[in-house]
């Protein structure tokens, strides 16, 4: 079988959340192999994919993708990555400094309240 890949993938097994659907559907995934152009995508089950491309993000890898669909068989996709899209994979961060900053604040207001503010 001729291989007209332009960079070698390697194989790995990483989460990744799939965005399928203009209404903002995702599905969960696993990354079998990936290089710096594309990758193979495994779902759960067989999914019905919009026809040419769709998001990727890989959290372990901190990316997202936009992803032109080069091949599907049953639930086997293999993508050519488009473009690196720009967000956070995660708010994770955001919220725990929102946090952090409600705690000292309350911890203020118990220090007035028992007297040692």
């Amino acid at each position: 079988m001729l291989d007209r890949r332009q960079n070698a993938r390697g194989k790995v097994i990483y989460g990744g959340v799939a965005g399928i659907g203009e209404d903002g559907a995702t599905r969960e995934c696993v990354v079998r192999n990936i290089s710096e152009t594309g990758a193979s995508v495994e779902f759960k089950n067989i999914v019905k994919l919009p026809r040419e491309q769709m998001s990727l993000t890989i959290a372990r890898k901190g990316r997202s993708f936009l992803a032109r669909i080069i091949w599907w068989r049953d639930n086997f996709v293999g993508v050519a990555f488009s473009s690196e899209i720009e967000m956070p994979v995660s708010d994770l961060e955001e919220r725990l400094r929102k946090s952090e900053k409600k705690k000292r604040q309350l911890q203020r207001r118990i220090k007035e309240l028992i007297g040692e503010g």
